[in-house]
C-alpha cells in the first residue's frame, strides 16, 4: 500500500511538473520581450558605453553636420530598451495596433530621473528610428547629450516605422499624437520594471519631429499631463504654409528631398484619411511609381531621386499646385487642419530656427512666437542658431542648447519645491 501510495505521488508531482513547464513555456515573451502592465512588452537591444556615447558627441555627429559644437562628455552609460505597446488608430476608428519605441535609462545610481520624450524627424526608411538606435544618428545624438548626462530618453516611432505592421503615418496629426502618448504611457511600467523612478516630463523634437512635438504637446496639455519645457528646431508649424511655400516660392537652396517629402505625405494621406488616387491626382504620371515604391518602402531615397526632379514644379500636377493657393479640396482642408500652434499653451517653449535651413523657413519655425503672445500664452521663444545652421545644423546648436535650459528648469523646480510651505 505504502509502494502504491507512493507511486501515485510521484507520478502527480511528474504531471504537476510538466503543466507548470508548459504555463511557463505559454507565458515566455516572444523573442526575448518581457511582458509588463497594459499589454506593454521590453526587451534590452544594447548598451551604449560612455566610450561610445562621446564617440557620437564627436566623431559621429561631425560626419552628421559640419556645423561647429562642442558637447561636453558623457557621464553616464547607457541601456537600450524595445519596446511595443498597444495604441490606436483614431483615423480609422480607434482600430487597435501595436507600435513601438525606445526607452533609454542611464546607469546614473538614481531612484528618480526626468524624461525627455524624443519625436525623430522624416526618414526613409522604416527602421532608422528611436528603437534601432543605430540607424538613426539624430536618436544617438539625443542619447549621449541628454541619457549620457542622466535623463531617460523615451520614443515613439510612429505608426507604420519600426516594429509596427500598418502604412507609414507621416504627418498624419490624430496618429501622430496617439502614437507618442501612447509610448509615454507604456514607458512607465517598463521604467517601474527597471527601478526607475520618472521626473519631470521635457519634450524635444526636429524637423517632421518637432511638427510631431508640437502636436504632442497640444494632446498632453488637452489630457492634463503637465510637461516642463518643450524645445523644438526647425518646426513645419503651418503644413499648408510650408507646401505653398516650397510650390510657389521656390528657392536655390530648398532641399532636393522636397518631392520625397510630398510622395510620403501625399500617400500617407491617402491611406490614413480615405482619400484613394491623391497621389495620382497630385503627382505627374511619370513619377507615380517612384512615389509609391518610395511610401512602401520597395527604393531607397537615392533610387526615388534618380527617377525624379527635384522640382516640385515638374513633379507635381500643374491643377493641383494651382488648387494650393486657396486651398481647394479635401486634402488642402486637411493639410489647414494640421497646423500644430494655435492653442493657448501652457508650457515654456524654445524654438529654434536656422537662417539657410534648406527645408523649414524661419517665418515658418517662428509661427508660434507671435501667437503666444497674442495669446497670453506660456513664454515662446525664438531660439536663432546663426547663418550657418542649415536644416542638420540647426538640430544640432538645439540640442546642445536646450540641455542647459532643461537643466536650468529642473533646479528652478527643485529650489521651489525646497522653499514651498508645508501642507
Amino acid at each position: 500500500m505504502f509502494v502504491r501510495t507512493r507511486v501515485a505521488l510521484s507520478i502527480v508531482i511528474v504531471l504537476l511538473a510538466a503543466d507548470a513547464a508548459r504555463l511557463k513555456a505559454a507565458e515566455a515573451p516572444p523573442d526575448g520581450y518581457t511582458p509588463v502592465a497594459g499589454g506593454v512588452r521590453y526587451r534590452e537591444i544594447g548598451t551604449y558605453d560612455v566610450a561610445r556615447l562621446d564617440r557620437i558627441l564627436t566623431t559621429e555627429r561631425r560626419e552628421f553636420s559640419k556645423f561647429e559644437a562642442e558637447f561636453p562628455p558623457a557621464r553616464y552609460p547607457v541601456r537600450l530598451y524595445r519596446v511595443l505597446y498597444e495604441s490606436v488608430i483614431p483615423e480609422r476608428g480607434n482600430r487597435p495596433t501595436t507600435a513601438s519605441g525606445l526607452v533609454a535609462v542611464p546607469d546614473a545610481g538614481r531612484e528618480t530621473m526626468p524624461v525627455v520624450s524624443y519625436q525623430h524627424g522624416t526618414v526613409f526608411t522604416k527602421t532608422a528610428v528611436p528603437s534601432h538606435p543605430d540607424e538613426s544618428m539624430e536618436t544617438r545624438l539625443m542619447l549621449a547629450q541628454f541619457a549620457g548626462q542622466g535623463y531617460v530618453v523615451i520614443g515613439a516611432d510612429y505608426f507604420g516605422k519600426g516594429e509596427s505592421a500598418e502604412p507609414d503615418g507621416y504627418l498624419v496629426k490624430a496618429s501622430t499624437q496617439q502614437a507618442c502618448l501612447d509610448m509615454l504611457r507604456a514607458s512607465r511600467p517598463v521604467c517601474d520594471a527597471l527601478k526607475v523612478r520618472q521626473g519631470p516630463l521635457f519634450v524635444s523634437g526636429w524637423s517632421q519631429g518637432a511638427w510631431s512635438t508640437m502636436a504632442f504637446l497640444e494632446k498632453l496639455e488637452s489630457v492634463g499631463v503637465p510637461v516642463a519645457a518643450a524645445a523644438v528646431a526647425s518646426t513645419p508649424n503651418d503644413l499648408f504654409a510650408i507646401v505653398n511655400r516650397w510650390i510657389h516660392a521656390p528657392r536655390d537652396l530648398d532641399a532636393v528631398y522636397l518631392p520625397a517629402l510630398l510622395a510620403l505625405q501625399l500617400n500617407a494621406y491617402a491611406e490614413y484619411h480615405d482619400l484613394p488616387g491623391l497621389a495620382a491626382s497630385a503627382i505627374e504620371p511619370a513619377y507615380q511609381q517612384a512615389a509609391s515604391d518610395l511610401y512602401d518602402g520597395r527604393i531607397t531615397w537615392e533610387e526615388f531621386r534618380s527617377k525624379t526632379p527635384a522640382s516640385l514644379n515638374e513633379f507635381l500636377r500643374e491643377e493641383f499646385r494651382s488648387a494650393s493657393s486657396v486651398g481647394e479640396g479635401r486634402f488642402w482642408r486637411i493639410l489647414r487642419e494640421s497646423q500644430v500652434y494655435h492653442w493657448r499653451s501652457r508650457t515654456p517653449l524654445r524654438s529654434y530656427y536656422g537662417e539657410v535651413d534648406e527645408v523649414v523657413p524661419p517665418f515658418i519655425a517662428t509661427l508660434p512666437i507671435g501667437f503666444q503672445d497674442l495669446m497670453g500664452g506660456a513664454e515662446t521663444r525664438a531660439m536663432p542658431a546663426g547663418s550657418l545652421a542649415d536644416h542638420r545644423g540647426t538640430f544640432v546648436h538645439a540640442v546642445l542648447d536646450q540641455k542647459a535650459w532643461f537643466d536650468a528648469s529642473l533646479a528652478a523646480g527643485e529650489k521651489h519645491a525646497a522653499t514651498a510651505p508645508g501642507e
